[in-house]
């Protein structure tokens, strides 16, 4: 197979690793999955009682096709070093059940309460400008702050953060699109475009601002990506907090010009302050992209020193287009099997790239010393078990 030699020098002995109880890594995450489960029965029930089962069929329908783009985009960001499958799926159930409806029981109180002291008609406006903003930013950002505290090593800088709130973030709207979309059609019907209905509600929230929750909750991912790594715990809150009131606000203009204002208020913030945002955001998202590339291709001439990668291989992993044609070509030649193997190479490498962030291309031997650290010394194993699986499998597509 192209570019992958079978070269290779002798792995650290392996580090002891303490039992994880298994309440941990059994009972936990049951009962995780177990509350996510009921949450989106009760969201859906809600849902149900109030539009109705065939409204809500059209409102999914209708609520698929954004929530598929803005997915595909935070995937998109995410193709350098794609974060587990298992804690993606998780982020965007949290924010699609728990979030939602955790959201949708304190904004229902709030609009009450909002009634009961001001009077008929104004508790809707206390819970969009109140409550939303403040619930909704908090609890979608749950999984980006859990993971922070919980689990860093996932986080590899600012990318990572927009991804998990992004994801958060669009199964939260995928969740009230469904019901916004269902409450136009019990209401309006389809409508044509120009008046209430379906296609109205369609046109300005899958159409005109389908990243609109994802873009509020993204700035918390990038409070969090900033500050994951720091070890002043003072700022690993503050930034956070600083990017959540950030969050808060904005969200809290947007629901005012839709509540508050007439269509000329909502279109000069659409146009003047949310759109100049949202550019703003994706160049940040691209210049992160780029900064990744940028480590991850400083970083292989070191890796090719210690006899961890052939040093033919750092042209082929420096460059997403080249790792894509590795690929292809590894398909080609040797099979679905060996394609996906050169793909989990690939991975093996950037993780290991982005855990040991070295500067410039430290000497060979010092590399191999104790100096890795337990996780960096997982990740290595696992690099050569990719890297000879690869290989194993481009031979056996040679030789049949």
């Amino acid at each position: 197979m192209k570019g992958v030699t079978t070269d290779s020098k002798p792995s650290p002995p392996p580090t002891l690793r303490r039992h994880t109880p298994r309440r941990v890594t059994v009972l936990l995450p049951l009962v995780g999955i177990a509350c996510l489960a009921l949450s989106g029965l009760l969201v859906l029930g809600l849902a149900t009682v109030r539009v109705g089962v065939l409204a809500v069929l059209i409102g999914v329908v209708a609520a698929v096709v954004p929530v598929l783009v803005v997915v595909a985009a935070f995937l998109w960001i995410d193709r350098w070093e794609p974060e587990p499958a298992k804690l993606l799926l998780l982020t965007f159930a949290w924010g699609a059940c728990v979030a939602t409806l955790t959201a949708l029981l304190v904004n229902d109180t709030a609009q009450a309460l909002g009634d009961l002291l001001l009077g008929s008609g104004q508790g809707g406006k206390v819970s969009a400008l109140v409550s939303a903003p403040l619930v909704e930013e908090a609890v979608k950002a749950v999984p980006v702050i859990a993971l922070m505290w919980r689990r860093s090593h996932e986080f590899d800088g600012v990318v990572d953060g927009i991804v998990y709130a992004g994801l958060s973030a669009a199964g939260f709207a995928f969740t009230e699109n469904v019901y916004y979309f269902g409450r136009a059609f019990v209401d309006y019907g389809f409508g044509d475009g120009l008046s209430a209905g379906v296609v109205a509600a369609f046109l300005l929230r899958g159409l005109l601002s389908p990243f609109a929750h994802p873009l509020f909750t993204v700035l918390i991912g990038i409070g969090v990506g900033l500050v994951v790594h720091s070890r002043r715990r003072g700022r690993k809150f503050g930034v956070p907090f600083a990017a959540y009131v950030g969050a808060v606000l904005l969200h809290a203009l947007w629901n005012a010009s839709a509540t508050l204002g007439g269509s000329d208020v909502f279109l000069n913030v659409y146009f003047l302050i949310m759109v100049p945002i949202f550019t703003a955001v994706v160049l940040i998202m691209m210049w992160q992209r780029r900064r990744e590339q940028r480590i991850i291709a400083a970083t292989l001439p070191g890796m090719a020193d210690a006899g961890w990668i052939a040093r033919s291989e750092i042209p082929l992993l420096a460059d997403l287009r080249q790792r894509k044609k590795w690929r292809r070509q590894a398909r080609a030649e040797s099979g679905r099997a060996a394609a996906k193997a050169v793909g989990a190479y690939q991975s093996a490498v950037t993780e290991l790239a982005f855990a040991r962030r070295w500067e410039g291309s430290p000497a060979s031997e010092r590399m191999r010393t104790d100096y890795l650290s337990m996780r960096q010394a997982s990740l290595l194993a696992v690099l050569k078990e990719t890297r000879a699986e690869a290989v194993r499998l481009a031979r056996a597509g040679t030789d049949g």
